[in-house]
């Protein structure tokens, strides 16, 4: 079993105790507040190497503690060397692998050396001595830890020499610190999903979970036990095939990697850019990268390794697959479908079926793509358009009577009235024109061929031709005169005082009886 050592104030005061004022083992222990069997042992021990009290007054700390115990860290006489604490450190990251698997795995080499109980507390030293951050076990591929840095880089406007801060984002493996970092302009929604999309592209593989911290870009509900994901961060993580675990609030343990690899990253890419001058953001990420490159090649000390080795060795044969396409970022907005069942988005209207009036209903729209989703169901998806205030609709939307409308074209109003007569084509087409909007005259028009089946095509024919003499332009004068007869009279008889008063907004002395 592994000594303890006790502290040298308390072992000096044991031995005067003992050696000065003669008191028994539970005297002493009451006073100095040890066990008993901490003070038995430390005479013991002065005693076995020939120590009285007046050598032990010469002897500095260090020199008692090493004629007492034996030298720190180094090896015993006839014992085999200590365990390597930084290699059982990296090796528990991979999976599967204990404490436990690792002695066995020592004691096959040193088939002296120290049993289990010793094996685990001399680890546990070591490991005490390392910072907050290290003390955790992170397993290959298991976390990739994600944050902004508090410290921004700067990039400057080449034509006004404006200054404007930029973000930081930095990623870290948890088991082998490789990382990763670039800048973007803003912590909005968009640079964030599009840094965890370069991030994963440049690890080359995906970790079973990514932790942020409670950043409203990712988190829109912050909760110790449940905490909201934001829709779109969501489905990252869902394209990607690995989850979002935020960091608990007020809990900086959480993330520490993210954290610690924060304060890496300052260090090593703000601090060596600090006078430089970036014109772009390209720019600036050209640099990042570079350095970068170089703090996963630098050997880390307490590991005898580089980020980028552990990473070959710890995460990469751990990480998940990249999906065969890249995510392709969605934003998400609750709608609810007008009275011409269509919904908006970014100013432009776009169609739904027309039985869905009123229903609450979800837009996800991408740069190309506008897509309406009725909880989980994706209902339709249109091409999405910049045009402000314009609709995009799809005829299966319609109802049956608007389809109808709808096949009716200019053209095809023009074709339909010369089959008729000329002039029902030159009135048809002068109405149309007429019109700001084409479509303004389409009630018109069928109006008018509609009268054929009352009047017949002839006196249609002839109706319109006077309606196109008179300047007319409309449905009620070409029924005003097939009504009247005016259409039977001669072309001579045009300009005659009766035709004067045929107008739309002149009744006639029939329509009063």
């Amino acid at each position: 079993m592994a000594t303890t050592r006790l502290p040298m104030r308390h072992l000096r005061e044991i031995l005067r105790q003992k050696y000065e004022l003669n008191r028994s083992h539970r005297e002493v222990a009451r006073s100095v507040g040890v066990s008993a069997g901490g003070v038995a042992g430390a005479a013991s021990r002065a005693k076995a190497v020939g120590l009285d009290w007046a050598q032990i007054q010469t002897l500095s700390d260090e020199s008692l503690e090493e004629r007492l115990y034996g030298p720190r860290g180094g090896k015993r006489e006839g014992r085999a060397a200590l365990p390597d604490a930084a290699y059982l450190s990296v090796e528990l990251r991979k999976p599967g692998v204990t404490l436990q698997l690792l002695h066995l795995e020592y004691l096959e080499k040193h088939s002296n050396g120290y049993r289990y109980t010793a094996f685990c507390a001399h680890y546990s030293e070591w490991l005490a001595k390392r910072s907050p951050t290290m003390r955790q076990v992170h397993h290959g591929g298991d976390k990739l830890f994600v944050d902004y840095s508090g410290k921004k880089p700067r990039i400057v406007d080449a034509g006004t020499g404006e200054v404007t801060e930029v973000e930081l984002f930095v990623a870290v493996l948890g088991a082998s610190n490789y990382t990763y970092a670039e800048a973007t302009r803003t912590q909005q929604v968009p640079d964030w999903i599009g840094s965890h999309v370069r991030a994963l592209s440049a690890i080359g593989g995906v970790p079973r979970a990514v932790v942020p911290d409670q950043l409203k870009s990712g988190v829109t509900v912050a909760c110790r036990y449940e905490p909201g994901i934001q829709r779109s961060y969501e489905e990252l993580a869902e394209h990607y095939g690995t989850v979002i675990l935020p960091a608990r609030p007020a809990h900086p343990r959480d993330k520490a990697k993210a954290e610690a690899g924060v304060r890496v990253a300052q260090r090593w890419i703000l601090g060596r850019v600090r006078n430089q001058t970036f014109f772009s953001l390209t720019e600036l990420n050209a640099r990042i990268a570079e350095l970068v490159a170089e703090l996963n090649d630098y050997r880390m000390r307490v590991y005898g390794a580089s980020r980028r080795e552990l990473f070959e060795r710890l995460d990469r044969p751990a990480l998940g697959a990249l999906p065969a396409e890249r995510f392709a970022y969605g934003e998400w907005k609750a709608v609810k479908v007008n009275i011409d069942y269509h919904v908006e988005y970014d100013h432009h209207y776009y169609s739904v079926e027309h039985t869905l009036l009123g229903a609450a209903l979800d837009v996800r729209a991408t740069r190309t793509t506008v897509e309406i989703f009725r909880g989980t169901e994706r209902l339709t998806s249109h091409v999405r358009s910049r045009e402000r205030g314009r609709h995009t609709t799809k005829p299966e939307h319609m109802p049956k009577s608007h389809q109808k409308h709808l096949e009716w074209t200019p053209s095809r109003i023009v074709s339909w009235a010369e089959s008729i007569g000329p002039e029902t084509g030159k009135l048809a087409s002068a109405i149309l024109a007429e019109r700001r909007h084409p479509e303004q005259g389409y009630r018109s028009c069928l109006g008018i061929l509609r009268l054929s089946k009352r009047y017949g095509a002839d006196r249609l024919e002839a109706a319109c031709a006077r309606a196109v003499t008179a300047g007319a332009r409309s449905y009620r004068h070409v029924e005003s005169i097939l009504k009247h007869g005016l259409d039977r009279l001669a072309p001579t008889e045009t300009s005659s005082p009766q035709l004067s008063l045929v107008h739309e907004n002149v009744r006639g002395r029939d329509y009063y009886h």
